[in-house]
């Protein structure tokens, strides 16, 4: 756990899952986060993101960010390999909260034996970029035409992501 400001950085519980799934649904809003048209279920986001791996970001007693992996492989080559999204509620943007969120979220990663740590962006989403690369990440390439939206404004088209990683020390 990690607080700063008022803000608490901690694990993720069943009863954050409302809030956690408000913040992720208006990401998926502005059509820059992710291929997904909803939030899962708290079952479905239980069952595939790492236990160890989930935080919350709360500030006054509100969840206004989240960061969850899952893993890229189960062959045990590549058990310290994870994806991981991050979601920070739009009133809380701007304020270092990604920042705090994503530090913390390292170091637990790297406590419970991860070496690389990947996310898959879209490039039109350059706050993301930007948190991700002022916290070592880099540019591993663009992944063209990876994946076809299905919702929005968008609906029908390819789009690209970029896909960073970070490495242990």
């Amino acid at each position: 756990m990690t607080g700063n400001n008022h803000l608490l950085v901690r694990p993720i519980e069943h009863r954050d899952w409302p809030a956690v799934a408000a913040i992720w649904a208006a990401g998926i809003a502005t059509g820059h986060a992710t291929f997904e048209t909803a939030p899962p279920t708290w079952e479905d986001f239980d069952a595939t993101r790492h236990p160890g791996l989930r935080l919350v970001a709360e500030h006054h007693g509100n969840i206004e960010g989240w960061v969850a992996a899952s893993a890229v492989s189960s062959r045990s080559v590549y058990r310290g390999v994870v994806e991981h999204s991050i979601y920070i509620a739009q009133e809380a943007r701007g304020r270092g909260l990604g920042s705090q969120l994503l530090d913390a979220f390292i170091r637990h990663s790297e406590a419970a034996g991860v070496w690389t740590i990947q996310s898959n962006i879209f490039p039109e989403n350059r706050a993301s970029m930007a948190l991700h690369q002022r916290h070592g990440f880099t540019v591993v390439g663009i992944r063209q035409r990876i994946g076809l939206m299905t919702y929005g404004p968008a609906a029908g088209s390819w789009r690209d992501t970029v896909l960073l990683e970070r490495r242990s020390e």
